[in-house]
């Protein structure tokens, strides 16, 4: 048995790029961010490192993207993970690894996608909602750290 799932949330880091084929269908592209941020134990500084996701909607999950999400959006992405090979222009092999999403869930309000300054209510997580995933230490999160 094996299992190829991918579960993302974070922020787009541009618009979604569409594309229609002459035979019908279509594809977005999203680019990504999560982020991670933790507490260096030597150092006692927070740490932060962003990893950046391409991921493809396929016909009308990529066209509700497309419609909807923009740069800075925060979504949620469930999918596989895919690689690909193809070649470029002086022939060589070139791969790309993406997700591809099958299931897609807009997590900002709807009044941000109008007011860009949001009038959403703060979250009562004492994690900011800028940072998608959080390692390390919980306890002292949030207490000015």
């Amino acid at each position: 048995m094996s299992v190829n799932k991918v579960i993302l949330v974070g922020r787009l880091g541009a618009d979604p790029e569409s594309r229609a084929f002459p035979q019908g269908g279509s594809i977005c592209t999203l680019r990504i961010a999560t982020s991670e941020s933790w507490k260096d134990r030597q150092t006692n500084e927070r740490q932060e490192r962003t990893e950046w996701h391409r991921v493809i909607l396929r016909n009308k999950l990529g066209e509700i993207a497309q419609e909807y999400l923009k740069k800075g959006s925060q979504v949620y992405i469930e999918g596989r993970i895919q690689t690909r090979k193809w070649q470029n222009q002086q022939g060589q092999d070139q791969y790309t690894t993406e997700i591809v999403g099958n299931e897609m869930t807009m997590l900002d309000s709807r009044s941000s996608a109008s007011n860009p300054a949001g009038d959403m209510q703060q979250p009562s997580s004492n994690i900011p909602d800028d940072t998608d995933y959080f390692y390390g230490d919980y306890d002292s999160y949030g207490q000015g750290n």
